[in-house]
Parts: C-alpha cells; structure tokens; sequence
C-alpha cells in the first residue's frame, strides 16, 4: 500500500535533486529520508532513484511516478484546503517568485495590502534574478520575462515595460560629450553574461554597447546603485528609477520594451489562496499600467 508521507518525501528528493536537500527542507535527517526512499521503492517493487556521487536521478520509472505523485500531491491539497475551510478564510502560503525589479519595486510594496484583507494568507515574495520552476514547486506564482511554452501551466500577459539608458548627473556632467550622446568607451553597468537566466535581459546590443567596457552587476538593484554612485551608464527599467532624481536618461529618444508574463501550474492555479493572489497582482499591474511605459 503506497504511504503518502513517503511519497512526499520522495517529491523533496526529486525537487531538491539530493537527499540531504531534501531532509532540510523537511526537517528530517539524511538517514530518514535515505530510508522512506527505499521504503517506498519496495512497496512499489520498482526503483524510483539513482544515489550519484553529486546527487540524485530520477529512473525512467522515477520521472512517470513523479507525474502521479504531483496529481496526488494536487488533490491532497485541494482536500486539506476544503476540509478546513481555507478555501471560505483563505488561508495558507502562496510563494510567488519574480525578477528582482518587479518584486520589490511593485509586489513588496503593495501585498501587504492584500494580506490586510486575509490574515491567514501568508504570502511568501521571492524577488531574485533568476528563472523559478514551478514544475518542481519552487513557487505557486512565477512573474516571467519570456513567455513559457512548454509544460502544464497557465500563462497571463502581465504588462509591457520600458527600459531606457541613464547616467548620474555628476557621471555626465564630466563627460560633455556623453551628454551630446558620444557613446565611445564609456563603462557601461552590466548583468554578468554567464548569470543572464533570459536572453531579453541582454540589452547592449539595443544600444550599440556591446563593446564598451564594463561593471558588471548579476541583479538589476546593485545596477541601479552603481549607476547613481557613477559606476558607468546603464539600461534601467524606468518605473524603477522614475522617482530618483539623481539619475539623467542618456539618449532620450531611445528605449527598450520587454513584457511581464504571470505563470501559474496548473496543479495549483485552481486553489483559492493562489487564484486570489494571482488575480490580485493581475489587477494591481493593471491599476499602474501607466508607471511601467
């Protein structure tokens, strides 16, 4: 008889990629989990996981029952919510991953409002550069750059968004000849190429930068700063640095447009909690439309 507490054990593992990930992040010891593993594997009578010297591989069989899994994992959520009446209070976590830009310029300030409304809604806000899989339950809620195309998930253009080019006032007013738009060796603030997580975020060659030297910064908050304290020039989302004096566009006529996608899977996008917070950034996006171009 398959034990569901194993197989939940067993989803940490195939998520995380590693047992001790996964006993962390279950507040059990490697050994535990190590044992449920192989618990559920004979109950089974078919092997679900391969032990590698840098981590865990799911078999053939691993990947079809880690679909099954998720199904179950999806209804035992569903029942729990109902069973308790979250889905009347709503109450529970929603974990929502964005870029950094949008998370704490537009999500951080606003949430709280929402959790105003529902105190039992705890809403845990991931605002780091990089790509979440919600395949493996890295949120409920993903804010995109680029429009998914594969996999069981639900996709919602959020907003388009502008970028444009903007320097220190005291960065150009040592450089006249940046302030007549000469481009020409001047230190440009950068993401790191190798730590890019989407190709929309490559933005010098929009800009005819792309061999000037470089400062280069794996998060969009740490250019901000080094562009205001005259670390270089830089291609700034201008709903972020709309309200910062200090800063000038470079090349005014010039910007760049990209577009937030809110993605949810479809396991999940049906439970209250996550349909009630995914509607509410939806909503609040569109009230500050005119902030984002």
């Amino acid at each position: 008889m398959l034990d569901w507490d194993n197989a939940r054990i067993f989803l940490a593992v195939a998520r995380t990629g590693q047992m001790l990930g996964a006993a962390k992040k279950l507040g059990l010891d490697h050994a535990t989990v190590s044992r449920r593993i192989a618990t559920l594997e004979s109950a089974l009578g078919v092997k679900l996981i391969e032990r590698r010297t840098n981590g865990c591989a799911l078999t053939a069989t691993g990947e079809t029952f880690l679909a099954s899994a998720e199904k179950i994992e999806t209804e035992f959520l569903r029942a729990q919510a109902a069973l308790s009446g979250a889905d009347v209070a709503i109450s529970g976590n929603v974990r929502v991953g964005a870029p950094d830009g949008f998370g704490t310029f537009v999500l951080a300030r606003h949430l709280s409002a929402l959790m105003n409304e529902h105190p039992g809604l705890n809403v845990q806000l991931v605002p780091l550069p990089r790509a979440f899989s919600l395949a493996k339950r890295e949120a409920d809620i993903a804010v995109t750059i680029d429009r998914p195309v594969e996999g069981r998930l639900t996709v919602k253009k959020l907003t388009d968004y502008s970028l444009s080019l903007y320097a220190s006032k005291t960065f150009l007013k040592d450089r006249p000849a940046l302030a007549k738009g000469d481009l020409s060796g001047v230190r440009v603030v950068a993401y790191v190429p190798d730590l890019i997580f989407s190709p929309a975020l490559d933005y010098l060659g929009d800009f005819d930068l792309a061999q000037n030297p470089r400062f280069e910064c794996a998060g969009m908050l740490g250019q901000i700063e080094a562009v205001r304290t005259g670390s270089g020039i830089g291609v700034l989302h201008d709903y972020a640095v709309r309200n910062l004096p200090d800063l000038v566009r470079v090349l005014p006529e010039k910007r760049v447009t990209r577009t937030y996608w809110i993605v949810t899977h479809d396991d999940v996008r049906d439970l209250a909690r996550v349909r009630l917070v995914h509607d509410f950034m939806s909503d609040l996006t569109h009230r500050l439309a005119r902030q984002f171009i």
